[in-house]
């Protein structure tokens, strides 16, 4: 007997006297909203689901499941959520989507055509939005693409009109964006007539900034600490960092002028009234970028960045300092102090190069090597060490030194008190155990 029927499960077709019937429609529900400009009015994400189950209620629709992302649809092929919906739409998961609106699925053509793409495929049979209905077929795929289209050159016509609005209010004198540090924005004016006044408070302050490193050649570190000293903080009620010091010495804003945008080279005259005069700006500059002055033949230090502060935990830094002798001959010291990165009020002392070498050489037995690494990279240094130590001392000290299997510690000692700057270096590096200078002396941490 002939079977008149056949049915399979899934999003197989069913073929019922010879007529083949539409496969359930599996439906995944996708909401997005972007945190951008361009979408603030868009429904949240929890609007956009309660709407779409409503009309999934009451239309009998089968959503499977909601899928939630926030993201810009803008460029194709950056929404994780989406790449994943059309991944589980090619292997079957999903015939169909729900969403508030064409633009949700995309704004970009990359998407779109990807979207399209399965439904020619058969793959996604349809589409439904708040108020409309796309399946596969020409007409309604026709309309899908115009829609999604006409949000792609809204979003390229946005995009057009926001830099020629910023363009023009640069040209008018105000820098789009927050004024800096000595400044403050007119919030009581109306839209489009805001302006960026003085703050009467700190910008003498910002003015003083500028004059201690063009007359006094102060220091980063020194401005700091006269900021703390003062109590000086920001509108949001914060201290101004180092890096913040340095970004408002750079600022050519608060002598009239402005670049936009950053990087780009083009300068505008501003709006607003200067607190520095450019003379004062540039010879600040002139100062915070010239180069360290260094004795001559001096050379770079050895242990710099290679320890910390036992006291404060910030890194180790070094300086120089030379003492003429009666003879007239002029003898360079080398110290090494707590940078205090982390504590501008820490009182760790100095120590002399000559006496922190001293402490690693009579510590280096107690300090732990990554003997695997280091061996392979210093092997032929330290065959060539014991050649000399052979020829020096003679076979029977060689033997007890490879008794007590201490080559490598022995060649690092030698490297400390003889080496170049570079293998002194290497040789800590290779170090496993930690070392924090307290107290002028060295702990193993």
């Amino acid at each position: 007997m002939q079977q008149n029927m056949t049915q399979t499960v899934g999003a197989i077709p069913r073929v019922f006297m010879g007529q083949v019937e539409a496969p359930p429609i599996r439906y995944c529900l996708y909401a997005r909203k972007s945190t951008e400009q361009d979408e603030l009015q868009a429904l949240s994400i929890d609007s956009q689901i309660k709407e779409m189950m409503e009309m999934a209620q009451r239309d009998g629709l089968d959503v499977v499941e909601v899928r939630r992302e926030s993201h810009s649809a803008k460029d194709s092929g950056q929404r994780p959520v989406f790449n994943q919906l059309l991944t589980d739409i090619r292997v079957g998961l999903f015939n169909g989507i729900l969403s508030w609106a064409p633009d949700r699925l995309s704004r970009n053509a990359g998407d779109l055509g990807s979207v399209v793409d399965l439904m020619d495929q058969g793959l996604l049979h349809e589409i439904r939005t708040y108020g409309q209905k796309f399946s596969n077929s020409p007409n309604e795929k026709f309309l899908l693409m115009i829609l999604c289209s006409q949000a792609k050159l809204e979003n390229d016509n946005k995009g057009i009109n926001v830099k020629r609005g910023l363009r023009a209010k640069c040209e008018q004198g105000w820098r789009p964006g927050m004024a800096p540090i000595g400044y403050i924005h007119d919030k009581f004016a109306e839209k489009g007539q805001k302006r960026v006044l003085i703050d009467t408070d700190r910008a003498p302050i910002i003015k003083q900034l500028f004059e201690k490193v063009a007359y006094d050649n102060a220091s980063g570190r020194t401005l700091a600490k006269w900021l703390d000293d003062i109590k000086f903080i920001t509108r949001t009620g914060h201290k101004l960092t180092l890096s913040g010091i340095y970004r408002v010495l750079d600022e050519r804003f608060y002598y009239g002028e402005f670049e936009f945008p950053v990087g780009s080279g083009k300068l505008y005259k501003g709006g607003h009234d200067a607190i520095i005069s450019r003379e004062l700006f540039m010879k600040a500059r002139e100062n915070l970028t010239a180069p360290p002055r260094r004795h001559p033949g001096t050379v770079d230090f050895a242990f710099t960045k290679m320890f910390h502060c036992g006291a404060c935990g910030s890194g180790i830094s070094a300086e120089e300092k030379f003492k003429q002798q009666k003879n007239g001959d002029v003898h360079r010291y080398v110290y090494y102090l707590c940078s205090k990165g982390s504590d501008r009020n820490c009182k760790e002392k100095l120590i002399r190069e000559e006496d922190l070498i001293e402490q690693l050489v009579q510590a280096m037995d107690r300090i732990e090597f990554d003997e695997k690494t280091s061996m392979q990279k210093f092997e032929a240094e330290i065959k060539k060490y014991n050649r000399l130590t052979q020829m020096m001392f003679g076979d029977k000290f060689i033997k007890e030194q490879k008794d007590k299997n201490i080559d490598l510690k022995a060649y690092a000692k030698y490297i400390l008190r003889e080496g170049t700057k570079e293998e002194k270096r290497d040789i800590l590096l290779s170090l496993k155990t930690e070392i924090l200078i307290k107290g002028k002396e060295i702990v193993i941490k």
